[in-house]
């Protein structure tokens, strides 16, 4: 191995558990009093960038609310962060959303999600489970610039609706195919 490569693969490795160590450290909320309150700012930022997701929210049976999932990856990767569900206004429960991922990535990044629940079925399924694998049970629709300004309340037939917003790092692209989402004490 050529002196630069071992010089690149350091800084590779450096990079990884630098951003290993943030996610490990900074996508928990430190309390359920945190969590709510970052569960509410990410609302608001997802409304006023996404007014779709407010209209949506009106016929949702419940919203299952991720403000900060923390991505790392070299080569094998995964995301981790805390979230809530709200009925009304109310907490019903709180949840982590874990995934895990390998193949071709370096970097770490931060985003948040939310996920609208429309039918009575979809919020049994999260409940009644030990644990919901996005891509597995009810269908959930990732909601893009396109599917968006194709949604209204007469079109809302799937059982659930995702968004994800403030995507912040290095790493390209955000998917919750194969996301687990598991119900958490706090």
């Amino acid at each position: 191995m050529t002196q630069s490569m071992r010089f690149f693969l350091s800084i590779v490795l450096a990079t990884a558990s630098l951003a290993s160590a943030s996610f490990l450290n900074t996508a928990g909320a430190a309390t359920a009093e945190d969590l709510n309150v970052d569960s509410r700012q990410a609302l608001q930022t997802l409304y006023k960038a996404r007014p779709v997701a407010e209209k949506i929210s009106h016929d949702a049976k419940a919203i299952l609310v991720f403000p900060k999932i923390i991505k790392a990856g070299l080569v094998f990767g995964g995301s981790y962060g805390e979230g809530e569900l709200l009925m009304g206004k109310k907490v019903e429960d709180y949840y982590n959303s874990v995934t895990g991922s390998w193949g071709l990535q370096a970097g770490a990044q931060s985003y948040g999600y939310v996920v609208f629940l429309m039918t009575d079925k979809a919020v049994n399924y999260l409940r009644e489970t030990k644990g919901w694998e996005i891509g597995v049970g009810p269908t959930v629709v990732v909601v893009d610039e396109g599917v968006a300004k194709n949604l209204s309340s007469s079109t809302l037939k799937d059982d659930a609706y995702a968004f994800i917003f403030d995507q912040q790092g290095l790493m390209a692209g955000v998917s919750i195919e194969g996301t687990k989402i598991s119900r958490i004490k706090r």
